[in-house]
């Protein structure tokens, strides 16, 4: 009875002993799941460019897909890196099972995104087999708006039946500055006039919308005045830029039809001294979200330009764009540096030490989720 009885309580210390071990191996087992929620969200904040004309399994855009779970892609024909064509798009037959296929790989469903804005800054060329669609410029020449009606319904139709669901477009900036290098020097502008932009946004985001496709509003505050490219590097627009930029903002948001934003990467010193407006808490949470009244998805123009690379690099570019309001970031690993395949991996990095130091708050992370995923909701993507 008395070895029993020792024997039951060298089994009793036992257990005593080992319980804070076994409470101890379950702790980093639950940190490590909320870690991974907390990364799948930030994954949603990332638009990501991919190189392929194919999305094989196994393929780094599969891998891509499947490990970060990104808020969306976008499909380019040039791949500037390497100067050459083709980067994704190649025909229509070929482009519509690339979508299928990136879609496929997807937990979460995706923003299968594009540049269609019709005229030169169009991805779906006539050439490879898509519907001619003019520019901006010619639809607002035509006062009576159904140019514009044609061009946007037929180019929302074309893009939802290849499965597209979200179009960078479209541009809503004022050709103040008709020899604007990269607005009214490519015909992208629908006029000087605020209401004549207006009013062709109106028109081009309903037909969007028809179609479930996300129609995105770029580029605010406002890219017409400038004089010059924000590709090659950081536009000051201090001294050019004019109220009335703002206008078509604000109407579409008080008509509703203002769903996403893109951002500039511009300057106007006269709202923030230091930073352009992708970057800037001046420019889209007062301006933007207090001003203008938008809780919608806020999406940085793409953040490879060099008027980020050159001036902020990347880490610092990112972190200062979700403190400033960002919702999306755009990745598209399509600019002048080099390709870089785990760009998509080091940016969901940057953004979670960043949680994990305090820099950006866990709030601010969930706060862009919901409004991905109620923008998604809305159009019928999730």
């Amino acid at each position: 009875m008395k070895k029993i009885l020792i024997f039951f309580i060298i089994i009793l210390a036992i257990i005593i002993l080992l319980a804070p071990k076994l409470t101890d191996t379950n702790k980093p087992q639950e940190t490590s799941v909320i870690d991974q929620e907390l990364k799948n969200k930030i994954g949603q904040m990332i638009i990501i460019g991919f190189r392929g004309t194919e999305a094989q399994e196994n393929s780094d855009v599969h891998k891509i897909i499947t490990d970060i779970k990104p808020g969306g892609v976008i499909l380019f024909d040039y791949d500037v890196p390497s100067n050459s064509f083709p980067r994704n798009i190649v025909s229509y037959e070929q482009t519509k099972k690339l979508i299928a296929d990136l879609k496929s790989y997807s937990s979460t469903p995706l923003f299968t995104a594009v540049d269609a804005e019709g005229g030169a800054v169009n991805r779906l060329k006539e050439k490879y087999g898509f519907l001619p669609i003019v520019s901006a410029e010619k639809m607002g020449k035509d006062l009576t708006l159904e140019t514009t009606k044609e061009e946007s319904e037929k180019l929302a139709e074309e893009l939802s039946k290849l499965g597209f669901n979200m179009n960078f477009a479209p541009v809503v900036d004022l050709n103040i500055n008709n020899k604007n290098p990269i607005i009214g020097g490519l015909e992208r502008s629908f006029s000087s006039d605020p209401k004549i932009v207006i009013n062709n946004a109106k028109v081009f985001i309903e037909s969007h919308n028809k179609n479930n496709i996300v129609a995105v509003a770029k580029h605010f505050p406002g890219h017409g005045s400038s004089t010059g490219d924000s590709h090659l590097g950081l536009v000051d627009v201090t001294n050019t830029y004019q109220a009335k930029e703002l206008d078509p903002y604000i109407e579409l948001q008080k008509t509703h039809l203002l769903n996403a934003v893109m951002t500039a990467h511009i300057i106007n010193k006269n709202i923030d001294k230091e930073y352009p407006a992708t970057l800037s808490y001046n420019f889209i949470q007062k301006i933007l979200r207090d001003q203008v009244g938008f809780d919608g998805v806020v999406i940085s123009d793409d953040m490879q330009m060099n008027a980020i690379v050159n001036s902020f690099g990347t880490k610092e570019a990112i972190i200062k764009a979700i403190n400033a309001g960002c919702d999306m970031l755009l990745l598209s690993n399509n600019g002048t540096a080099e390709y870089n395949k785990n760009l998509p991996y080091e940016a969901v990095d940057i953004i979670y030490n960043a949680v994990k130091e305090g820099i950006i708050s866990e709030e601010r992370i969930e706060e862009s989720y919901k409004r991905i995923y109620e923008l998604k909701r809305k159009f019928g993507i999730i």
